[in-house]
């Protein structure tokens, strides 16, 4: 494989992470970034050996980056996602794709239209515990999937939200919990269920008065396949619980991961607190793996550094769909059906209403 030439756009927290994977990384090198604030996009690129730029598409130009990866806040991912495409770029954005529909869909039309790869990360998709559910799945292991349910528990203090000025804000965050936290569960819900048909949901401020968004959101979930599903996700239990998605089949099995147990990590910050696990596997003939594979999978937790691990197998497969010529796993489409999720619950809230699928951007 080339080494191909990367750019990273907003120099906060996660974007460190993505930093310190490139320049280990033979398939990639790191040359370039940019900040809306120079001097904090210069001291990031001393530390990682790269060049500060003023200006996206120049940086694009002047680079010739073969790849960007976006990690400004939540509302701000499409208009440097435009401006790195139309120069040429191929892009990965940070989840969730955009805090906006009609931004992932300027998003991915202009990708089509350039012929570029866009792609949102959602590096739970690796994880081995969340490969094994979609592969029984797809082999038809639990027959027809009919309940799929998503709990995520977690935890944010005052400390989290004051640590950065845009957290906690629509205008900075675009949302909260259901932004911010839970897509990578809502990845998976749309991954493991299937399109979704409709939606009614909830939304609130539960124990955080000082913050403008939602801490707490709930929804019920039917989809085009005529399976049910459920939403709950908030950022009030203290302390953290778990991230846990479940598909039960027709045939009376149940399968499930744990994505996320104890303190929820910030990237950048903090590290993974327990190994992601299948909590639940009773698909007939295989219920005794389960003690096997949480073995496995702790042990081989605690020898990798897995917060940076994920992010750099997704990242790997971003390079090599540049190189081969094909889709990343996550594409920006795929990122567009997490938006939608999290937009119809703020639509069905707002309006009172069962939300149809799909959503337009403008709507």
């Amino acid at each position: 494989m080339k080494r191909l030439k990367v750019g990273i756009v907003g120099c906060g927290k996660v974007a460190h992470l993505h930093a310190s994977n490139l320049i280990q990384m033979e398939q990639a090198r790191l040359v370039a970034v940019w900040n809306r604030t120079r001097e904090r996009a210069q001291a990031f690129a001393e530390r990682y050996g790269a060049t500060a730029h003023a200006d996206v598409a120049d940086m694009v130009h002047n680079e010739k980056l073969d790849m960007v990866i976006v990690c400004s806040a939540h509302p701000f991912h499409a208009e440097p996602t435009l401006q790195a495409i139309e120069a040429g770029a191929h892009v990965l954005v940070e989840k969730p794709l955009a805090a906006s529909l009609a931004d992932c869909d300027a998003m991915i039309a202009a990708a089509r239209q350039a012929g570029r790869k866009l792609g949102t990360v959602s590096q739970r998709r690796w994880y081995a515990p969340v490969r094994r559910v979609k592969q029984a799945i797809d082999e038809g292991r639990i027959g027809r999937p009919i309940l799929c349910t998503v709990q995520m528990l977690g935890w944010r203090d005052r400390a989290y939200y004051e640590s950065d000025a845009w957290r906690g804000t629509w205008s900075m965050e675009g949302g909260g919990v259901l932004v911010n936290q839970a897509p990578h569960q809502l990845d998976l819900l749309h991954w493991f269920g299937g399109p979704i048909d409709e939606l009614y949901g909830y939304w609130g401020n539960l124990n955080h008065e000082y913050i403008e968004v939602e801490d707490t959101a709930v929804a019920v979930v039917r989809y085009k396949s005529g399976a049910l599903g459920s939403i709950v996700v908030s950022n009030s239990q203290n302390p953290a619980l778990f991230g846990r998605v479940w598909v039960h089949g027709d045939n009376g099995a149940t399968i499930g991961v744990q994505t996320d147990g104890g303190a929820m990590f910030i990237a950048g910050v903090s590290q993974m607190d327990e190994p992601p696990i299948n909590d639940r596997w009773t698909v007939q003939g295989e219920e005794q793996l389960l003690e096997k594979w949480q073995k496995e999978d702790s042990e081989f937790f605690r020898s990798i550094p897995a917060t940076e691990y994920y992010h750099r197998l997704q990242v790997e497969d971003f390079l090599a769909a540049i190189v081969d010529d094909r889709d990343p796993l996550v594409t920006g489409e795929e990122g567009r059906k997490t938006v939608e999720i999290f937009a119809a619950i703020y639509r069905s809230q707002r309006e009172r209403v069962a939300v149809r699928f799909p959503l337009l951007g403008d709507s």
